[in-house]
């Protein structure tokens, strides 16, 4: 059965190789999933790390879309994009650490989600004007 369509928002960041360039790819990546249309995409911020892991800078940025995919799908490509610029799996991950390439996705319609993969709209958005800033743009 045909998922109705969504409108989705996901937060983009990256602190680590060649920032701009995995924002980039990763923009090309949400233009190209499956059922899915890159409505809207920010402009790029540069902000400071949140945690207390010492690291570099990162460069954000936030896409709308408009997906049939369902949340959890959804999530998956969003995961393998991250792989695919290099970011290691969840069990392999520094909590709070610098990272290659980080997708998260924020909104999913107006739902409200609670599982153990997934927490929609995502626990910690209000609080990070590095979501909030590129969001309001788009």
């Amino acid at each position: 059965m045909a998922h109705a369509r969504a409108t989705t928002y996901i937060g983009l960041g990256s602190n680590v190789g060649d920032r701009a360039g995995h924002i980039r790819a990763a923009r090309r990546a949400l233009e190209s999933l499956p059922a899915t249309g890159l409505i809207a995409f920010s402009p790029v911020y540069e902000t400071n790390p949140v945690g207390p892991i010492p690291q570099g800078r990162y460069l954000n940025a936030a896409a709308r879309l408009e997906t049939a995919l369902p949340p959890i799908e959804l999530l998956a490509h969003l995961t393998a994009i991250e792989h695919a610029a290099g970011r290691p799996p969840h069990p392999q991950r520094i909590p709070w650490g610098p990272r290659t390439l980080d997708l998260d996705l924020l909104l999913y319609n107006q739902q409200v989600i609670t599982t153990a993969e997934l927490v929609i709209p995502h626990p910690r958005m209000h609080e990070r004007w590095f979501v909030l800033k590129p969001l309001a743009d788009i």
